[in-house]
C-alpha cells in the first residue's frame, strides 16, 4: 500500500477517534455536575411539613437517582478509555507505516503547516529537523533550505530558488526534480488532499541519474568508435585537436605520414605544439605556417609542403567548438604530372592567363568588399545617431524636471531625494554616453577625451549609485574618500568602475564589497574587492569576452557584456586591468591609472531660488517632445524667465511668442517631418524680421553636425542637457 493511500485511511480514523473522545469527556463532565447537584439537594432538603416519613421517601428517591447517574458515569469512563486506546493505536500504526517508507514523506494541513513527516524526509532536508516538531509553515521550511544552500539551486540563487519552490508547492500539480548540494537527486511528488492539505513523497533518484549518465557515456563511446572507423577509411592523414589544443583523434594515415607507430604517436604528438615541432625538427617541414592555429577564422585553408622528399597538401579546418582538424594529403604523383605538363609553353601561357583573370576577379571582389564595408560603416553611424536621439529624449526630459525641482525651496528630506535622483540620472547619462562613444570608437568616429580629473568625485558618484543596491543585498559596501587626481576619460573610467562594482555586488551573496585606492609605482591603482565565489583559473581570460559568463554566474541575470566593455575601454585609454581571484574566496579587479598633480577648479554654483534670479526675459522653446517642453518650461521659469513653448515654427504659440519679441530661441535639432533646428531658426528669424539669439539642443554628436552648426554661429548643447551648462550659456548671451 502507498504512503498516500495509508494516510487516506488512517488520518480520518484518527480524527474521528479524537472527536469521540472529546464528546465523551463533555458527557462525563455533565454527569459529574448532575451528581454533585443531587448530593447537595439531599443534604439541604427539608420537608416543608416537617414529616420524617416524607424525608425518608425523598432520600430513597435521591439514592436511586444517584445510583443511576453513577452507573452512567462509569459506562462513560469505560467508553472514554476505549476511545483513547483506539486513538493511540491509530497514531502508532500511522507513525510506523510512515517510518517504514524508504521515501521521504510529509503531510501539510489546509493552512500549509507540517502535520507529520518521517525520518527519511528529515535526512533529505536536515535543516528542517530543528523546527519539525513546531508545525512550521512550508514557506519557513523552504527558507531554511535556501539559507543553508542544501540544494544546488538554493546555493546559486537562494531568492529565486525560494520563490520557485514555494510556487511549485502551492500548485501541487505533480512531480519535479531537485539536485541536492551533496550530489544526490530527488524527485518531489506533491498532491492536494481532499481537505485542502498537501501530501508529499520525496524519492532519491540518484541511481537513476547515474544510470542515465552511464548510458550517455556508452552512446558517446559508440559514436567515437564509428568516428574512428570512418577516419581509418580515409587515405589522408587526419588529426583532430580540441579547444585546449590536445589531440583527440587520428587515423592510420597520420601514423604513416609522421613515421610513428600508434604507441609512439601520443607520446611525441600529444598536443598541437608537439605536432608542429615534430613536423619541423624531425621531418624537415619547410612551411610550418600551414600548421598555424587559427581562432575566430572559419575558413578552410590549404598549403602544399615538402616533407621527406614527398609533396603533401596540408589543410586546416577550424571547428565551431574551438578546436581544429588538420589533414595531410600525399600529392606527390599529382605534382610530378603537373611539372611535366608545365614544361610546355602552351600550358604556361594558359596558366598565366588564368592567374591574370583570377587576379582581376580578386581585385574586383576586394573593391566590392571595400564598398560594402564603407556602406556598413555609414549605416552603423546613422543607426547610432538615431538610437542615441531616441534613448536620450526621455532622459533629457527627466533631467529637466529634476533640475526644476532642485531650484525649489524644499524640505530637507525631499531635497535629499531630488539630489539622489539627480545623481542617479548622472549615472544613467554617463552609462549611455559611454556605450555610444564605444560604438562610435569602433566605427572610428570619435576619440576619447583625455584630461585631468579628481578621482574623489568619480568614486563619490559610485558610492551614491551602488550603496542602496549593496544594502538590499546585506553587503558591507565601502568607498574611500581621496584627493588624488588621475589622467583619463572621466566617463569611460567611470564606466569601467561601474562594471567592477556592479559585478561584485551582483555575484556576492554575503560579506563585503570594498573599493581601495593606492599609489602604485607612480600611478594610482583603484581596486574592487569582493567575497564572492571567485573565478576558476581556466575562466579568467574567457570572462573578458563578449557574451561570456561562467560558473554560477550563468544563473544570474545578465548579458555578459560588462567585462568585454572593460577590456575595450582599457585598451582604448591605455590603462592596465588586472584580476586576482581564488575559488571560494572572492575576486579583486583593479585598474592602474596615470597620476597627475591636483588642478585647482572653481566650485559649481548652487541652485538659486527663483526670487534671486536675473531680471528675466522671454524665451521661445521649440521641441517635438511634449515632456521636454514641460521640463524646459519649469526649469527656465524657476530661473525667473518668461517661457513660451511650441512643437514647430508654424505653431500658433510660436507666432505669438515672436510677436512679443523673445530674447532667446532654444530649438531642438531633430524635429518632425525631417525639419532640422538650423532651418527652424532661420524660419523664426525671418518671421520676426530680426536675428534673435538662438541655440540648438541635440543628441547628435557627429563631427559633421558640430561643424555645420558652428559654421552658422549657433551654440550647441548635447542631450541630456546639463542645467549648469544651459544657465552659463544663457548668462553668456545676457538672457539671465
Amino acid at each position: 500500500m502507498s504512503s498516500a493511500n495509508l494516510t487516506g485511511i488512517l488520518a480520518p480514523a484518527m480524527v474521528n477517534g479524537e472527536d469521540e473522545v472529546t464528546a465523551l469527556r463533555a458527557r462525563v463532565r455533565q454527569l459529574e455536575k448532575i451528581n454533585a447537584a443531587l448530593m447537595d439537594r439531599v443534604e439541604r432538603s427539608v420537608d416543608m411539613e416537617g414529616g420524617a416519613f416524607s424525608m425518608f421517601e425523598t432520600a430513597i428517591a435521591l439514592e436511586s437517582v444517584v445510583r443511576d447517574r453513577t452507573s452512567a458515569l462509569e459506562s462513560a469512563m469505560a467508553e472514554l478509555a476505549a476511545a483513547n486506546e483506539d486513538a493511540t493505536i491509530a497514531r502508532v500504526l500511522l507513525r510506523d507505516a510512515i517510518e517504514s517508507l524508504s521515501d521521504g514523506f510529509a503531510l501539510f494541513d489546509a493552512d500549509d503547516r507540517l502535520i507529520l513527516c518521517n525520518r527519511a524526509f528529515l535526512r533529505l532536508f536536515p535543516a528542517i529537523e530543528p523546527i519539525s516538531q513546531d508545525s512550521p509553515e512550508f514557506a519557513e521550511m523552504a527558507s531554511r533550505v535556501a539559507i543553508t544552500g542544501s540544494t544546488i539551486g538554493a546555493a546559486m540563487a537562494p531568492d529565486r530558488w525560494l520563490s520557485d519552490r514555494v510556487e511549485w508547492h502551492r500548485r501541487a500539480e505533480g512531480a519535479h526534480v531537485q539536485a541536492l548540494g551533496d550530489g544526490r537527486w530527488i524527485q518531489i511528488n506533491e498532491l492536494r488532499t481532499s481537505d485542502g492539505g498537501i501530501v508529499g513523497i520525496y524519492t532519491d533518484i540518484t541511481s537513476v541519474k547515474a544510470e542515465d549518465a552511464r548510458q550517455r557515456a556508452l552512446e558517446l563511446a559508440e559514436r567515437n568508435l564509428a568516428l574512428q572507423a570512418t577516419l581509418d577509411t580515409l587515405s589522408e592523414g587526419v588529426c583532430l585537436f580540441d579547444a585546449q589544443r590536445r589531440m583527440q583523434a587520428w587515423n592510420e594515415g597520420l601514423v604513416r605520414v609522421l613515421g610513428l607507430s600508434g604507441a609512439d604517436l601520443m607520446r611525441h604528438v600529444e598536443s598541437h605544439v608537439q605536432l608542429v615541432q615534430w613536423c619541423s625538427w624531425r621531418l624537415g617541414l619547410a612551411c610550418v605556417d600551414s600548421l598555424a592555429w587559427r581562432e575566430g577564422d572559419t575558413r578552410q585553408l590549404s598549403a602544399e609542403c615538402l616533407m621527406d622528399g614527398r609533396h603533401f597538401v596540408i589543410r586546416s579546418v577550424p571547428l565551431g567548438s574551438g578546436g581544429m582538424v588538420f589533414t595531410f594529403d600525399d600529392v606527390t604523383d599529382h605534382v610530378s604530372l603537373q611539372r611535366s605538363l608545365t614544361e610546355t609553353a602552351e600550358l604556361l601561357e594558359r596558366r598565366v592567363e588564368e592567374r591574370t583573370a583570377e587576379l582581376v576577379e580578386v581585385n574586383r571582389q576586394l573593391v566590392e568588399a571595400k564598398n560594402e564595408a564603407e556602406t556598413a560603416n555609414r549605416s552603423k553611424t546613422s543607426f547610432l545617431a538615431a538610437a542615441s536621439h531616441d534613448l536620450l529624449q526621455p532622459l533629457n526630459a527627466a533631467r529637466l524636471f529634476v533640475s526644476a525641482m532642485d531650484g525649489q525651496s524644499l524640505p530637507e528630506r525631499p531635497r535629499a531625494l531630488v539630489s539622489q535622483a539627480s545623481t542617479a540620472l548622472d549615472s544613467v547619462e554617463d552609462l549611455l554616453e559611454a556605450l555610444f562613444e564605444i560604438s562610435r570608437l569602433d566605427a572610428g568616429a570619435i576619440q576619447p577625451e583625455i584630461a585631468d580629473h579628481a578621482l574623489g568625485g568619480i568614486l563619490h558618484a559610485l558610492k551614491v549609485e551602488f550603496a542602496p543596491l549593496a544594502l538590499a543585498g546585506n553587503l558591507h559596501f565601502d568607498v574611500p574618500d581621496t584627493d588624488l587626481w588621475v589622467r583619463s576619460d572621466a566617463r569611460l573610467l567611470r564606466r569601467v568602475l561601474q562594471n567592477f562594482v556592479s559585478n561584485a555586488i551582483r555575484y556576492t551573496e554575503a560579506g563585503h564589497v570594498i573599493v581601495e585606492v593606492s599609489d602604485d609605482a607612480g600611478g594610482v591603482r583603484v581596486a574592487v574587492h569582493d567575497t564572492g565565489p571567485g573565478i576558476a583559473e581556466a575562466d579568467r581570460e574567457e570572462i573578458f569576452g563578449e557574451f561570456r559568463r561562467v560558473g554560477k554566474t550563468q544563473k544570474i541575470p545578465g548579458k555578459g557584456l560588462g567585462l568585454a566593455i572593460v577590456r575595450r575601454v582599457s585598451i582604448m585609454l591605455g590603462h592596465t586591468v588586472e584580476l586576482e581571484t581564488e575559488l571560494g574566496r572572492g575576486s579583486t579587479f583593479s585598474i592602474l591609472l596615470p597620476k597627475v598633480d591636483p588642478v585647482r577648479t572653481e566650485c559649481a554654483a548652487e541652485a538659486i531660488p527663483a526670487s534671486t534670479a536675473g531680471s528675466g526675459g522671454l524665451v521661445l522653446v521649440i521641441d517635438n517632445d511634449p515632456a521636454i517642453l514641460s521640463g524646459m518650461e519649469a526649469l527656465l521659469e524657476n530661473w525667473g524667465l518668461e517661457v513660451l513653448v511650441a512643437r514647430d515654427p508654424g505653431d500658433p504659440a510660436a507666432r505669438n511668442g515672436l510677436a512679443q519679441g523673445p530674447a532667446m530661441l532654444i530649438v531642438d535639432y531633430q524635429l518632425d517631418d525631417g525639419l532640422t533646428g538650423d532651418i527652424a531658426i532661420e524660419r523664426l528669424r525671418a518671421m520676426a524680421g530680426v536675428a534673435i539669439p538662438a541655440m540648438v539642443v541635440t543628441a547628435d554628436r557627429s563631427e559633421d553636425t558640430k561643424a555645420h552648426l558652428s559654421s552658422l554661429g549657433l551654440p550647441i548643447l548635447h542631450k541630456p542637457v546639463k542645467p549648469a551648462q544651459l544657465r552659463a550659456l544663457l548668462r553668456q548671451l545676457d538672457v539671465l
